[in-house]
């Protein structure tokens, strides 16, 4: 069995920026947790799956990204999950929501996929920049930098990642084009 998510990566002068607010936090603030996986908007929450049925997943998933329309995607400042992570905010836009809600049941269908706490959890779309190993002493510190500083970006959301975790850390395992 390994682990994998499924998200949107935004493109490289996003993930930069992303990551050196991620390399900041690491270095200021001890929290690099975050650093572990690349910058993303997390879809589906890590689950559990067959390595002997990889590629059943990834053509499933081929399935549904082919019936999808690119999703514009707005960053907007920061935001955070007191009392430990910081991240970008991203803008709930009804195509973005819409993409969410419409994965998630068709992983449920189709695949068997579910989260249960997630499902009684709203979808908050976020890219985190501080992860949970920022203590909470840290946070306050933190957040007070952060809660009026600014970031507003625009992308188009042209795919969807599957990322496997390596033991380590999470990789890019395969991307799924959006017609």
């Amino acid at each position: 069995m390994s682990r994998f998510f499924i998200a949107l990566l935004p493109p490289q002068d996003i993930q930069e920026y992303a990551n050196d607010i991620k390399q900041y936090f690491a270095d200021k603030y001890a929290s690099d947790s975050a650093q572990k996986s690349p910058p993303h908007i997390t879809l589906q929450p890590p689950f559990e799956w067959a390595d002997t049925s990889i590629s059943s997943l990834e053509t499933s998933l081929q399935a549904f990204a082919i019936q999808q329309q690119s999703v514009p995607i707005t960053f907007n400042g920061f935001a955070a999950f007191p009392p430990r992570v910081i991240y970008i905010n991203v803008i709930k836009s009804q195509a973005l929501l819409s993409l969410q809600t419409d994965l998630i049941t068709y992983l449920e269908t189709n695949l068997g996929i579910m989260d249960q706490i997630e499902k009684t959890r709203p979808f908050v779309p976020h890219l985190t920049v501080a992860f949970r190993d920022l203590t909470k002493q840290n946070f306050r510190i933190a957040w007070p930098e952060f809660v009026n500083r600014q970031f507003d970006c625009k992308y188009t959301a042209t795919h969807l990642t599957l990322l496997i975790h390596d033991g380590n850390c999470w990789k890019i395992k395969s991307e799924f084009a959006f017609s």
